[in-house]
C-alpha cells in the first residue's frame, strides 16, 4: 500500500465521497528533467580537443587545441555572463603549440588549465579570478609517453586531483593546500588509455576510455576514493559502460561528465566500417542511484558529428554544452502543467508485465490543439504524465502519491458538438520492452560477478529504471547464473528469463520497479467488505496448473545430472500429478533445484485461485498487496487474497469512480 493521510483514508471509505484526481504533465523522462539545447553558437573552428568549465560565478570558460595544420596551439576563452546575446568567437593564444591534449577545471574563483605536449610534459596555467587574467604555465609532472588521457576536478575545499595516462597506466596527482603531491598509479591493468573525465562528488567520480588486454576497446567508470563511498587513496573496481570487441571498427573517446542533477556523461563513439562516423552519445545514471552502482541509461544518440565529443557543465538554472565551434544551453528546471481541471475521464490499468493510464480532457476551445508549444511546450511526446487518485477530504483535495506514465500518442475525438483529446500514457513496462540490447553482455561465466537481483538492476537501468525492494528472497541475491544478454534481445524478455530463476515477482511505479517475494504468511495491509463496501465479488478457486516439478541441472565437479522433484501432494492426491519440467545447466546444487521447483509450485498456486472485486477507490492500492475479504453473500469472512491486478475508472458523467481488483491465493 501506498502511505496515505488519514484524513484521505477516512473519506475514500465514506458511503458518499467526492472524488478528486490529479493529472499533470511534466518534462521529465524516465525521473529526470529533459534538456531542450538551444544553440548559441555556430562558428567555423576546427573539430578538436577540447573542454570547458563553469567557476563560480557563472562565466563560461572555454579551452581548445588547434588541429595539426595550426601547431596544435592552445586556445581559451573566458565569456563572463554567457547568453544568447554573448560572443562566443574570441579566442585567446596561450602561447603554447605541440599540445597533445588538455583538460580544465574550476572551484570558486580559481580556473586550471592543464595540457600534455609532444616533450611528454604536463603543465598548468591558472586564473584566480574566474578567468579574468591568468599565471604563467608551471611544470607539474611528465609522461613517458604522450598520451590523450587527460582530466581534472576540484574538490569544494580547492583541493585538486589530476588524472592522467602514460600507456596502460593511470595516474593521479593531487594538489592539497597549493603544494603538489607525488603521483600514483592506479592498480588496474588495462590496455593503451585514450580518454577520460573526472567530476567530484564526495570522491572523484571517473569515466575512461581505451583498450582492455584483449583488445577490446571499452569506457569504464572508475572511482578515486576521498572517503565519500570509497576509501581515500583506494581504487574502486573498474565497470564496463560500453565496450566494442577488437578489430570490430568501434572505437571510444573524449568522455566528459558533470552532475547537474543526476550523473550525465558524454563521450565520442567512432565507426571506422562501411557508413563510416564520428558522432556524440549521452547518458545518464539512474535516479536515486550512486556512481559506484554503475547504473546507466543505455547510451543515446545525438544528431551531430564530432570525432572529439562534447563537454559540459553546469551553473545556477542552466547546462551547457560546448564544441570549439558550437555552445548549446539548456534549462535545468522542471516544467509542469496542470491538467486536473480539464480531465473527462481516466482508466488505470495496472498488470504484471504491462500497464497504461488514458486521460481525456476537454479540448471545446481547442486550449489542446498545438502541443509542444507555447504553455503547451512540456506536453509532448515522450513527457511524463502523472497521475494521482484521491477524493475531496475534510482537508481540501487530497490524492495519493502521484504515479508516473509516459505519453505516446495523442487521439483527437470530436462527437455531439464537443471536442476532446485523449493521452495515452504506458507505464514503464513499454520502456522495457521498448529497449533492444546493442551489444553482448555475460556475467558469472567463471566466477560469481553478479546475481540475479544485480543483474536485472543492470538491465533495468538501460532505460532509466532504478530497482527497488519490497521483500526479496534469498535466491535474488544469492544465486549468480551464468547469464547472457545478446544483442537485439528485448527488455522484457530479458527481465521475464532473469525472474524465472526466482521466487520473487516484480511490479512497477513511474521509474522504479519494486521487487516483491510474496509469502502465504504475509499480513493483510488493508480490509474490504465492512468499512470500504464490495459493490461486486466473485471468488474462484481451481486445481493446480501443475503440481509436481522436476528440476534438471548439473554438478560442476562431478558432471553428473542433478534432479530433484518437488511435489503438492494434496494436489496430486485429488488430480494425480500434472508435471511440468525444468532443464538449466545453471543449477547446481540440489539446494538451487530444490528452490526453484518450490518457486514454481508456489507460482501455481497463486494462480490456481482466481476472481475479482469491484470497490470504491482505494487510492494507495498496489500491486501483489495482501488483503483480507469480507463478503458475507459469498461466504467470505476475512478471506486474504492477493491483488494481482488493478483497474481504476473513473467516469464522472456515469458517476463512476471504482476500481477493478484481480485476485490471486496468497
Amino acid at each position: 500500500m501506498r502511505e496515505l493521510s488519514n484524513t484521505l483514508t477516512v473519506a475514500q471509505k465514506a458511503a458518499s465521497h467526492t472524488p478528486y484526481v490529479r493529472v499533470d504533465a511534466r518534462n521529465r523522462v524516465a525521473g529526470i528533467v529533459r534538456f531542450d539545447w538551444k544553440r548559441l553558437y555556430t562558428g567555423s573552428e576546427d573539430d578538436y580537443f577540447h573542454g570547458m568549465t563553469m567557476p563560480g560565478n557563472g562565466a563560461l570558460v572555454r579551452v581548445r587545441i588547434g588541429p595539426p595544420s595550426d601547431s596544435r596551439k592552445l586556445y581559451r576563452q573566458t565569456v563572463s555572463e554567457p547568453g544568447p546575446l554573448s560572443d562566443f568567437s574570441n579566442w585567446t593564444y596561450v602561447g603554447q603549440y605541440n599540445c597533445v591534449c588538455m583538460a580544465v577545471a574550476s572551484q570558486g574563483a580559481e580556473v586550471s588549465i592543464f595540457w600534455v605536449n609532444t616533450s611528454n610534459a604536463v603543465r598548468r596555467i591558472k586564473s584566480t579570478d574566474y578567468g579574468v587574467s591568468w599565471g604563467s604555465p608551471e611544470l607539474i609532472d611528465y609522461c613517458i609517453t604522450a598520451g590523450v588521457a587527460l582530466a581534472a576536478a576540484y574538490k569544494p575545499n580547492g583541493d585538486l586531483a589530476l588524472f592522467f595516462a602514460d600507456g596502460p597506466t593511470f595516474y593521479v596527482k593531487k594538489c592539497l593546500g597549493g603544494n603538489w603531491q607525488s603521483k600514483v598509479a592506479w592498480d588496474k591493468t588495462t590496455g593503451t588509455l585514450s580518454g577520460a573525465a573526472a567530476t567530484y562528488d564526495a570522491d572523484w567520480n571517473l569515466w575512461v576510455t581505451g583498450q582492455d588486454m584483449a583488445g577490446n576497446y571499452m569506457l569504464w567508470s572508475l572511482v578515486y576514493g576521498d572517503g565519500g563511498e570509497v576509501s581515500v587513496g583506494t581504487w574502486s573496481a573498474l565497470r564496463g559502460f560500453a565496450s566494442a570487441p577488437a578489430g570490430g571498427n568501434f572505437e571510444y573517446g573524449c568522455p566528459f561528465l558533470d552532475k547537474p542533477d543526476v550523473y550525465r556523461g558524454l563521450y565520442a563513439e567512432k565507426f571506422s566500417g562501411t557508413q563510416s562516423y564520428d558522432r556524440p552519445f549521452w547518458s545518464h545514471t539512474v535516479t536515486g542511484s550512486t556512481f559506484t552502482e554503475g547504473l546507466w541509461h543505455e547510451p543515446i544518440p545525438m544528431e551531430l558529428a564530432g570525432e572529439y565529443g562534447l563537454a559540459m557543465a553546469h551553473h545556477g538554472d542552466y547546462c551547457w554544452m560546448t564544441s570549439p565551434s558550437g555552445v548549446w544551453r539548456a534549462s535545468l528546471a522542471e516544467q509542469g502543467l496542470d491538467l486536473t481541471a480539464d480531465v473527462l475521464s481516466v482508466r488505470q490499468e495496472t498488470h504484471p508485465g504491462g500497464g497504461g493510464l488514458t486521460v481525456e480532457l476537454r479540448n471545446d476551445d481547442g486550449q489542446y490543439a498545438s502541443p509542444g508549444e507555447g504553455a503547451l511546450s512540456m506536453l509532448h511526446i515522450g513527457c511524463q504524465i502523472e497521475f494521482g487518485p484521491g477524493c475531496v477530504t475534510s482537508e481540501g483535495e487530497e490524492c495519493s502519491p502521484c504515479l508516473a506514465y509516459w505519453l505516446e500518442a495523442f487521439e483527437y475525438v470530436s462527437r455531439g458538438g464537443k471536442a476532446s483529446v485523449v493521452l495515452h500514457a504506458p507505464d514503464s513496462w513499454r520502456l522495457i520492452g521498448s529497449w533492444r540490447a546493442r551489444h553482448q553482455f555475460r556475467w558469472n561465466k567463471d566466477s560469481d560477478e553478479m546475481p540475479v537481483k544485480d543483474i536485472l538492476a543492470f538491465v533495468l537501468a538501460r532505460v532509466g529504471m532504478k530497482l527497488g525492494v519490497q521483500s526479496q528472497s534469498s535466491v535474488i541475491t544469492g544465486y549468480y547464473p551464468d547469464f547472457t544478454v545478446h544483442p537485439g534481445n528485448r527488455g522484457d524478455d530479458i527481465v521475464r528469463r532473469l525472474l524465472s530463476f526466482v521466487p520473487d515477482v516484480l511490479f512497477i511505479e513511474g521509474n522504479i520497479a519494486y521487487i516483491v517475494n510474496p509469502q502465504s504468511s504475509d499480513s493483510s495491509v488493508y480490509s474490504y467488505g465492512q468499512d470500504h463496501d464490495i459493490l461486486e465479488g466473485r471468488y474462484r478457486h481451481g486445481a493446480w496448473g501443475f503440481n509436481r516439478v522436476r528440476v534438471e541441472g548439473l554438478d560442476p565437479v562431478g558432471g553428473t545430472a542433478i534432479i530433484v522433484d518437488s511435489f503438492s501432494w494434496e494436489q496430486i492426491a485429488r488430480l494425480h500429478d500434472r508435471l511440468t519440467l525444468i532443464d538449466d545447466s545453471n543449477i547446481d546444487t540440489v539446494v538451487r533445484a530444490e528452490e526453484r521447483g518450490d518457486a514454481y509450485l508456489r507460482e501455481a498456486e497463486i494462480e490456481s485461485v482466481e476472481g475479482m472485486i469491484r470497490v470504491p477507490v482505494n487510492c494507495g492500492q498496489q500491486l501483489y498487496d495482501v488483503i483480507d475479504i469480507t463478503d458475507i453473500r459469498a461466504g467470505l469472512s476475512e478471506g486474504k487474497r492477493r491483488v494481482v491486478a488493478i483497474t481504476l475508472a473513473y467516469l464522472p458523467e456515469r458517476g463512476e469512480y471504482e476500481q477493478r481488483l484481480s485476485l490471486g491465493a496468497v
